[in-house]
């Protein structure tokens, strides 16, 4: 079974409608009432909301009963695209350009061009690989400006029927004959719960789990905050329990030194207290920066599992640090994510691959 479908935006509408079933995957699209089309993608475990036609976002993801997503300022997505006008989305893709919070130097937006890009081509997938069945969205941005630039962004989730973890990749291909800057983030934001442990491919020391000092300029911090700063710099490791006295407000940036198993992939866990866990897979040798952001506050509540081509200072800090990468003519770059909910049984495995890891290059 496979299948390829041309999406057209006249299909949405304010009345959801299922476009395709295939046993227990379906797809139904509709519009939100601010008019930003949408695709929801189901299976017997629960669902994803995705924007096809702007930054082909993960809205929404929902499993066994979990809402995932961050807790956010916004109860629907908004067709703009400014990064902060819209952000509440469960996984965002940043770059490509740049990234980050731009400095004085800077002239790049936050987070760059993807977030909120006007995608135009999206298409649905049904097919089946080496773990299962599985209906996709897919589609392609063409980012051109004379002089400048000219790539195309082609990102993709796989939701696989009876799995709470669905497959991210993006491909960006640099359509010049010359070489290109390449900065990406994929911002996977998940709701914090109170008193969450987490746990990570990562030896746990101030060196490994680095805190960021600078707070960007349009945020405003509070009393008592920049001292917070200063002794999660020394003792990082107080972070790995979210209880209720940490005051991330209006936020923490972390950035981690991720390791490797046999297989490549660095694991991120946010464990529950019934024992299941929200989960991020990656591979650092596609994304060999790890950023964690974590925001409390009476309004938004997030925990970022975020890897990253780079920190999150701004293309001229990033590019200092030698952390800006330069896509050559006619090349493409390539990741791969895992994201979701793991059963307990499932947790505790994959906290022992966790382990394993840490264990071995301690």
């Amino acid at each position: 079974m496979n299948a390829t479908i041309s999406l057209r935006k006249e299909w949405f509408s304010e009345k959801e409608q299922r476009l395709v079933t295939a046993g227990e995957l379906a797809a139904r699209l509709f519009c939100f009432e601010s008019g930003v089309q949408a695709v929801r993608l189901t299976n017997a475990l629960g669902e994803l909301v995705l924007l096809p036609y702007q930054g082909q976002q993960i809205w929404s993801a929902a499993f066994h009963g979990h809402q995932l997503a961050m807790k956010s300022m916004f109860d629907q997505p908004y067709p703009t695209q400014d990064f902060l006008s819209n952000f509440g989305g469960f996984l965002v893709h940043c770059g490509a350009l740049a990234m980050g919070s731009p400095s004085a130097e800077d002239s790049h937006p936050l987070h760059g061009e993807l977030p909120n890009a006007p995608y135009q081509k999206a298409q649905l997938l049904l097919g089946e690989d080496e773990k299962g069945v599985f209906i996709a969205l897919t589609g392609e941005y063409r980012h051109t400006v004379a002089f400048n630039a000219s790539y195309i962004a082609r990102p993709c989730v796989k939701l696989y029927a009876n799995s709470a973890v669905f497959d991210v990749s993006m491909t960006i291909t640099n359509l010049k004959n010359s070489a290109m800057p390449l900065m990406y983030l994929a911002h996977v934001n998940y709701r914090p719960e109170v008193n969450a442990r987490l746990s990570q491919s990562v030896l746990p020391s101030p060196q490994t789990m680095r805190v960021r000092a600078d707070v960007p300029a349009f945020m405003k911090t509070p009393a008592g905050y920049r001292e917070f700063l200063a002794e999660l710099k020394l003792h990082p490791e107080k972070h790995l329990v979210l209880t209720p006295d940490l005051k991330f407000d209006p936020e923490v940036v972390f950035y981690f030194d991720y390791l490797s198993d046999e297989q490549g992939w660095a694991r991120t866990l946010q464990i529950h207290a019934d024992g299941s866990a929200d989960v991020v897979r990656h591979k650092p040798a596609q994304l060999n920066r790890g950023v964690r952001w974590i925001c409390r506050t009476a309004d938004q509540e997030a925990l970022g599992f975020e890897p990253s081509t780079a920190e999150v200072e701004g293309f001229s800090a990033e590019e200092k640090k030698g952390n800006v990468r330069a896509l050559g003519g006619g090349e493409s770059f390539f990741c791969e994510l895992q994201v979701g909910l793991l059963t307990a049984s499932e947790a505790i495995e994959e906290e022992r691959l966790i382990e394993k890891s840490v264990s071995a290059a301690a």
